[in-house]
């Protein structure tokens, strides 16, 4: 019988009406029983045995009861106190040995989710990652096909990689499992759950950032030369852009993991030979975050401010497009360009906006020196990419630019500023261009930006 789908997990049991129970009762320092905790697991343990003495293939059914009383421990496994009560009766091994005999997809759900809970303290986590039997059966399950399953598994390793002291013995684990690989870019594939991409892209992101041997063993693809292995390996690079294409319909804001994994693939040799190859998928991958940066982040409408919110996704943007631009033969577009020059604008308007001292009219706030961090590496990385792109502009791309409204004077002047003096020479190269078409506008930024008129680019003619 299936069950019937709940929008939340149901809330912790309510306090005890028995105010005069007993305190040894009490988990830790909650209301919670243990002897109604006892009881539950008690009864799951009874119900499977029961189930697969009987039918001898696993457990199939849950009544609606127990399943209640499972969703209970799973929000009360929040609770430090009651973690550490459950590692003490050594929950972890009981739901092993269900998830082991479980036919029943929401009771999968429930154990992995309680797991999940438990692991979000060091030393419950510690307890749960040292179990290898576990361990080995929590990365078989992303070969599972409930999408609810995969979500709780991959939050449950999320939540383990993310723990520095259980981390490494994840990741050996990880590495020594040759079907993680092909699970997790097989979800990315063909998946429309948006939570769920969002949690396996996070955990992808995360695996890549942690353990750089992991990112180019996946790279390089199976290591045995049978057919049956090739069919079956799939090029992570893709199922990620795969995934980004599907989340960016849904919200672009769910796409900061999968871009910043694809921009940890360009920081070595073979991810960013990977892309850029024939067969690779670099092309489609500069057409995408092209798209994403030009049309969904820094609209030339938005207040400056809007930096601070998009930072995480246009950082790990700007960087996946500087290095597919060094390596590719890719068409600049004036759009691409126009977008350089409003991020660098904003980050001048935003900075302008810190040291306001007024306490009249708006401003953007106070940014604490991490934010600050944030915003300086990503207006780097759009300055190294805007100079870059200076440098080989066309006059059509020129004259495009100069019929774009919204890009003032104003802009123009900032941005420029921002180059200037690292990136002299992309500028002088950039105001030759200018000069032969818009001579005013060159004349300003030379004025505003004290550039030098000794440069070795031609006098316009007077006119």
């Amino acid at each position: 019988m299936a069950s019937p789908q709940m929008d939340r997990n149901p809330s912790p049991p309510p306090d005890r009406d028995d105010e005069t129970a007993e305190e040894d009762d009490a988990i830790g320092e909650t209301v919670y029983s243990k002897h109604w905790l006892f009881s539950t697991l008690t009864r799951l343990i009874q119900m499977v045995t029961v189930q697969d003495s009987e039918q001898g293939e696993g457990l199939t059914e849950l009544s609606d009861e127990l399943e209640e009383e499972l969703c209970k421990v799973w929000d009360m496994a929040m609770d430090k106190d009651v973690a550490g009560f459950l590692q003490e009766f050594k929950t972890p091994d009981i739901l092993l040995g269900v998830i082991a005999k479980s036919r029943h997809p929401r009771l999968t759900e429930i154990c992995i989710g309680i797991l999940g809970n438990m692991a979000c303290f060091p030393d419950t986590c510690m307890f749960i990652s040292q179990n290898d039997g576990l361990g080995d059966v929590l990365l078989l399950l992303l070969g599972d096909s409930d999408p609810p399953t995969l979500l709780e598994t991959c939050r449950l390793l999320l939540t383990c990689v993310s723990q520095p002291d259980v981390a490494p013995l994840w990741l050996q684990r990880i590495q020594q499992q040759t079907a993680t690989c092909n699970n997790l870019c097989f979800i990315m594939r063909s998946s429309t759950n948006v939570e769920l991409l969002v949690k396996v892209g996070e955990l992808v992101d995360k695996l890549f950032d942690e353990d750089e041997e992991l990112m180019k063993s996946w790279l390089a693809g199976p290591s045995s030369e049978s057919d049956e292995d090739k069919d079956t390996h799939q090029d992570v690079a893709s199922a990620l852009l795969e995934a980004a294409v599907q989340l960016r319909k849904e919200s672009p804001k769910a796409l900061e993991a999968y871009l910043h994994a694809l921009q940890l693939l360009t920081t070595v040799d073979e991810g960013l030979q990977n892309l850029i190859s024939d067969g690779g998928c670099g092309v489609s991958v500069w057409k995408m975050v092209c798209e994403v940066v030009c049309e969904d982040l820094c609209q030339p409408d938005d207040p400056p401010l809007i930096l601070q919110e998009q930072k995480a996704l246009l950082a790990p943007a700007l960087a996946l497009l500087s290095a597919l631009h060094t390596n590719l033969q890719t068409n600049i577009s004036s759009a691409l360009v126009a977008s350089l020059l409003r991020i660098l604008y904003f980050d001048q308007e935003n900075q302008r906006g810190v040291h306001q001292e007024s306490g009249d009219g708006p401003t953007y706030g106070k940014m604490d020196e991490e934010k600050d961090i944030q915003l300086q590496v990503l207006a780097e990385i759009a300055a190294e990419l805007l100079s870059t792109l200076l440098t080989h502009l066309s006059m059509d791309i020129v004259l495009e630019l100069l019929k774009m409204d919204h890009l003032t004077e104003k802009i123009w002047v900032s941005a420029v500023k921002t180059l200037l003096p690292q990136h002299n020479t992309s500028v002088l190269c950039f105001i030759s261009t200018l000069t032969e078409v818009e001579p005013k506008l060159a004349d300003i930024i030379k004025k505003e930006c004290s550039i030098a008129s000794e440069s070795n680019e031609p006098k316009p003619e007077p006119t």
